[in-house]
């Protein structure tokens, strides 16, 4: 009973314990693969968030583009200002005069329009493009995260359906010696004694315990799928695959894939434009030791009652004018050593995200020889169990005839049933670890989740 034991417990239960059942009630909906894949990417917290990323790099990109068009400042004042009568050679009003006082408005507008600012602006404005498509990037690497365990929870789920037919099969087979070995018992067979069926009912409790783990474990295994692609509690769902099948096609050469993730898998994509954007900060940062060529255009207007207006052009009234202006500026500030920092830590960042990208380059294709390997093994086991099991029943067919005969001893069904269900069991195991290299080979490529 060890044998059968690890063959069902283990593979049933290790895979869904720390899954969180839900009831389900309500309209069933039928669900295939490519359908659950969909829902959870719809569904998916992450991808609400990944979007959420990628609207602030735009955000920031069209801030950095607002920063092409002109700039207009406004400044507006309203306060007591004392009289002047006259002129500026004569007047019956004095500055100390504290009773005799007016209100005065006045309204300035500065207008700045960019020129030239040696890259400060369109270095931003590359780095903000390629910020945009870093976050893409990872919206879609996240995508594919999201379509990996998918796929795990929908083969595991079927995996624990097979493994519960599994059980009732040698339910149904044991149920059928144990009637058997009581009628011969009854009959005074010299082949069965009181201890075989001691030894058989004990082996039917036992089996009726894993049935229930089957059970268990495929419920475990649809609650956890139904929560990944987002259903209510009270959703009822199904899948429309029926049997966990082995592939049909064999698998490529593993070169054939490392060559196929350089333009799929959205790593390389976040490493390449992230590198961009790195090299255009590092450029903006240094653009900073150049001034910033700009046209200016000014106008200020200021009204004061009981102010005389003075029109003379070296004696300006700041209380009481109308002022116009154009002109070429050229605004350059120096530093002793902080522009000299941010150009640094710039490059870091620069030099660091290199070192992502020689990473990337090293395990990615070690990611995908893994799961190729992988892949290979689970394709080999399946034909091995699958003459394995094969055989395995044979040998309990004829067990339980023999015994039905009244010619085999009861230790032939306990022995071929559990080798049966322990083949079987590791059948269904390789088809379904073929199933996951192949979700995890499609991973490490960058396929798109849906085909």
């Amino acid at each position: 009973m060890t044998s059968l034991a690890r063959a069902i417990v283990l593979v049933l239960c290790s895979y869904f314990l720390a899954f969180p059942t839900l009831a389900a009630e309500g309209g069933k909906q039928v669900l295939g693969l490519d359908d659950c894949i969909r829902k959870a990417l719809a569904a998916a917290p992450e991808l609400g968030e990944s979007s959420a990323d990628i609207d602030l790099a735009a955000s920031k990109l069209n801030e950095a583009k607002a920063h092409r068009y002109p700039q207009i400042e406004f400044l507006g004042l309203i306060g007591p200002v004392p009289q002047a009568r006259g002129n500026q050679v004569s007047s019956p009003d004095g500055i100390d005069d504290k009773d005799q006082w007016t209100v005065f408005e006045r309204g300035d507008i500065l207008l700045i329009q960019p020129l030239y600012t040696f890259g400060k602006i369109s270095e931003n404005m590359r780095a903000a493009r390629h910020g945009v498509a870093v976050d893409q990037a990872r919206k879609e690497q996240r995508g594919n995260e999201i379509a990996l365990k998918v796929k795990e929870y929908y083969y595991g789920l079927l995996l624990s359906r097979e493994m519960k037919e599994l059980v009732l099969e040698v339910k149904e087979d044991l149920d059928k010696a144990r009637d058997k070995a009581r009628e011969l018992l009854d009959k005074g067979s010299p082949n069965v004694e009181q201890v075989d069926i001691f030894k058989l009912d004990a082996f039917a409790g036992e089996v009726g315990k894993y049935l229930e783990e089957a059970r268990k474990g495929e419920a475990l295994a649809l609650a956890a799928l139904r929560t990944r692609i987002g259903l209510p509690a009270g959703a009822k769902m199904d899948i429309a695959t029926e049997r966990l099948t082995p592939p049909e096609e064999k698998v490529g050469q593993v070169e054939v894939y490392i060559d196929a993730s350089k333009a799929k898998r959205p790593e390389y994509r976040q490493v390449k434009e992230g590198l961009e954007a790195r090299a255009a900060l590092v450029e903006a940062a240094r653009a900073n030791y150049w001034p910033d060529v700009f046209l200016a255009g000014y106008f200020s207007a200021a009204n004061a009652d009981k102010r005389t207006r003075i029109d003379n052009p070296f004696v300006p009234d700041q209380y009481n004018h109308l002022w116009a202006g154009i002109a070429l500026g050229v605004k350059w500030k120096l530093d002793f050593g902080i522009t000299d920092a941010k150009v640094a830590a710039e490059q870091a960042q620069y030099n660091r995200l290199l070192h992502t990208r020689d990473y990337a380059e090293t395990n990615i294709p070690l990611q995908i020889r893994k799961a190729w390997l992988e892949l290979q093994e689970a394709e080999n086991s399946i034909v091995a169990t699958k003459e394995a099991y094969s055989n395995s029943k044979k040998w309990a067919v004829a067990a339980i005839a023999n015994f039905d005969f009244g010619i085999g001893p009861a230790k032939e069904i306990f022995e071929s049933l559990q080798n049966y269900a322990r083949m079987r069991a590791g059948y269904f195991q390789s088809i379904y670890n073929y199933r996951v290299a192949e979700a995890n080979l499609d991973y490490a490529v960058g396929e798109a989740p849906v085909k």
